[in-house]
């Protein structure tokens, strides 16, 4: 592969009020602190350019009370990065979008969707998260968008939340993998399962391991698409990998497995995108989930062992 042919546009995110804890809008300095610019680079590609999407300050009146908390300000953000993503695409580049929380992926979703459209064409969607992010406003227990993402991506929710560029649906649920899910609110549980999407919880990881849950994902988010996107939240991974994150739940992804699971998404060769969220640096242990998070991008973008 030649990989100077297709560069690297890496768009930073700083976002937290999709989250209860705040902190993961330092995220995009952790990671270049982490080398992730340089880290990119050394596997061959070039580096297009680097977008900063501005968060403006937040309102906080009323927000307690809300079933969209934030909104105002979210959808803001997500609709100038779905413009900066689906720019990125036309000019031939990668894009590679920093969190931030996972609110932020009903942006880079919908800039892809927009793009493709154009095309006639569609995305696949690999979400890798120990939740399913697809509660709705009227059910959520918290009113915390980055809890809701990926059901407003499917056209469910909030009507604004989910046409960002005029994208509803962003994705089709048969070309959605979920994988690596294990805490999942009891309203939400039943509408994942009548939703159309695949899930891969932790117990299908454990019986049938990630070599053959990747397989069936890449089969599923390819099947008559121009390709996929991977949405990466961290907390995916089990916490002993991935200490910086503010919604850690035990029994997660293995380091090797995350690993694997993105080799094999790079040996694919159609990943048309890439989004890590969730990274808290101040919950982290001396940066050492960015470091790691920058090794998985690595292998995201085809770095191997030998």
């Amino acid at each position: 592969m030649d990989r100077s042919s297709k560069p690297v546009h890496i768009i930073n995110v700083p976002l937290d009020l999709g989250a209860s804890r705040r902190g993961t809008d330092a995220g995009p300095s952790a990671f270049r602190i982490a080398g992730l610019r340089e880290g990119v680079e050394r596997l061959g590609y070039s580096i297009a350019g680097e977008t900063d999407i501005v968060v403006a300050a937040a309102d906080l009146r009323g927000q307690a009370a809300s079933k969209t908390r934030f909104k105002t300000e979210i959808l803001d953000v997500c609709e100038r990065l779905a413009v900066a993503v689906r720019e990125s695409l036309s000019r031939g580049e990668t894009p590679l979008v920093i969190g931030g929380d996972h609110s932020i992926a009903m942006g880079t979703v919908s800039g892809i969707s927009a793009h493709l459209r154009g095309q006639k064409q569609r995305s696949g969607l690999i979400w890798f998260d120990a939740h399913g992010d697809m509660n709705l406003p009227e059910t959520s227990p918290s009113g915390n968008v980055h809890g809701m993402p990926l059901a407003h991506l499917l056209g469910y929710g909030d009507p604004e939340l989910s046409d960002i560029l005029q994208s509803k649906p962003a994705v089709a649920p048969e070309n959605v993998a979920l994988i690596g899910i294990r805490d999942i609110d009891r309203v939400e549980r039943e509408f994942i399962n009548k939703s159309g999407i695949t899930a891969f919880t932790m117990r299908d990881i454990d019986q049938l391991g990630m070599s053959e849950v990747s397989r069936r994902a890449l089969e599923l988010v390819n099947a008559g698409t121009a390709g996929f996107h991977i949405s990466f939240d961290l907390d995916g991974c089990d916490p002993e990998v991935i200490p910086g994150s503010g919604t850690l739940v035990p029994g997660g992804v293995s380091f090797r497995e995350a690993h694997l699971l993105l080799e094999d998404c790079a040996n694919d060769g159609r990943m048309i995108s890439m989004e890590v969220v969730e990274l808290n640096p101040f919950l982290d242990q001396a940066n050492v989930s960015a470091e790691r998070a920058v090794t998985l991008v690595q292998s995201a973008f085809g770095r191997s062992i030998l």
